[in-house]
């Protein structure tokens, strides 16, 4: 039977600053009990989804193990976060955006759309970072009102976006067709009807 850490009260965690983040091997672990405690192995102390949430938005790398099977839980956690975020203040996904990403769960495209939203988020990123390196004083409230004004030139910089997105769609029609050409020929091949 596992033994139990302690029962500790919850502390908050602070985040690094971004200049000191951890080295690139270190990865902090959490585990999470079956009374649905989080515990930080770090800090040796219980920790909320919050706290988690601060570790992730200071870029430090975090994982979540079921305390009893060490099964990684890290992407359920991250989910529930999503939820909470979803749920309070303005949302980041529409209705719509919600149903589409569903219609792609069991698809034949569902491993493509993954990466495909993940190098599109990604480029997003590395783009607000350079423009944040070049204006670090700008608040949350003054890249709102910049990106209002901006709509225009924003549609104009994303638009690099849009071919390579326009490529990737042509590169997995082409996959498609060269997998229903090649099962085309499988199935003839079986009836006897292709040599």
């Amino acid at each position: 039977m596992p033994v139990k850490p302690p029962v500790q009260s919850v502390k908050s965690i602070k985040s690094p600053p971004a200049a000191s983040a951890p080295a690139s091997g270190h990865v902090r672990t959490i585990k999470k009990y079956p009374n649905r405690r989080l515990y930080d192995t770090e800090t040796s102390t219980y920790v909320t989804l919050a706290e988690i949430k601060k570790l992730v938005m200071a870029a430090s790398p975090v994982v979540v193990l079921d305390a009893k099977t060490g099964e990684d839980l890290t992407r359920s956690i991250l989910l529930q976060i999503i939820l909470e975020e979803e749920s309070a203040g303005v949302p980041m996904f529409s209705e719509a955006v919600l149903s589409n990403i569903i219609r792609f769960y069991g698809h034949a495209m569902q491993g493509h759309m993954g990466s495909y939203l993940e190098n599109h988020v990604q480029s997003f990123m590395d783009w607000q970072s350079k423009l944040g390196e070049s204006s670090p004083a700008l608040s949350p409230e003054v890249w709102s009102q910049f990106m209002k004004w901006q709509t225009p030139l924003m549609q104009n910089m994303f638009s690099g976006l849009a071919n390579p997105s326009q490529n990737v769609m042509v590169q997995m029609q082409e996959q498609m067709q060269k997998q229903i050409q090649k099962n085309t020929e499988q199935m003839l091949g079986v009836l006897g009807l292709k040599t």
